[in-house]
């Protein structure tokens, strides 16, 4: 039984959800526990490893993209204690987004002949950019938008920098209780992300795939590596808990938080 959906976005990424209502969607999915895990952002509301939010534990998280060679792959870290270090990689990476988020607006306007109303700040997404576009005259609706202009490769798509494995997973290993690698099974090679995680503490074993998978590689990897078998459903949206963790699994988890 999930007891603890620990993969969740809010509006600080590319969320719907607010701490408020992230409570409510957590009622509602009978789960005790969210990790929020925003992309390449501490919650800026969330002052410690763990909050009470009513009945539900809220856990500090990130979701750092990293990069090693050509594979780019997604960390998660739980238990967040902000640090200096972290501070710095995180202002670097939010600066670039923000930059890169300007130039693909202009890239959109130039190429479409449209005015794009969307906000360029730290915490922009290309999520954000899709949706501008589907509200624009543009002939694109938020899907073709992601598909078929900003995405990678797209016309209109524009690179940003991330960080370098090492450095993203020392970062994050001095400030978080865990570090883990995101959803295996969604990359591009599989079996070379999953090498990654002999450096981590965790890896996330239960995620809601589109598609159906074979698991027996992810928990190869965490029967060599003693690692932390995590679970969330990646929500970007209100529906949580299509994915996560059981109770025992979260005591042991909760257990490597300091609050």
């Amino acid at each position: 039984m999930v007891v603890a959906d620990l993969h969740v976005h809010t509006t600080n990424s590319d969320g719907t959800l607010t701490l408020a209502t992230l409570r409510e969607a957590a009622e509602r999915a009978g789960i005790e526990a969210v990790a929020v895990t925003d992309h390449d952002r501490v919650h800026p509301d969330l002052e410690r490893p763990l909050t009470r939010s009513g009945r539900i534990e809220i856990v500090h998280g990130i979701e750092l993209g990293v990069t090693t060679g050509e594979l780019r792959v997604d960390l998660l870290g739980y238990g967040v204690r902000r640090s200096d270090r972290l501070q710095e990689l995180l202002e670097t990476v939010q600066a670039n987004r923000v930059e890169r988020a300007r130039q693909i607006v202009a890239r959109v306007e130039d190429r479409l002949g449209v005015e794009l109303a969307v906000d360029v700040e730290p915490g922009i997404h290309r999520t954000h950019i899709a949706h501008a576009i589907d509200r624009s005259d543009a002939p694109y609706d938020y899907r073709r938008a992601r598909d078929e202009l900003i995405g990678d490769g797209c016309p209109c798509h524009v690179q940003r920098m991330v960080p370098e494995f090492d450095r993203g997973r020392r970062v994050l290993s001095e400030a978080c209780a865990l570090v883990g690698l995101a959803h295996p099974l969604r990359y591009p090679d599989p079996e070379r992300a999953l090498a990654l995680s002999a450096d981590l503490d965790a890896v996330e074993l239960a995620y809601p795939y589109d598609r159906a998978v074979d698991v027996a590689s992810v928990v190869a990897a965490i029967n060599d590596h003693d690692l932390v078998a995590t679970g969330g459903s990646d929500a970007h949206d209100d529906r949580l808990g299509l994915a996560g963790v059981d109770r025992a699994t979260y005591d042991r988890i909760r257990s490597r938080i300091r609050d």
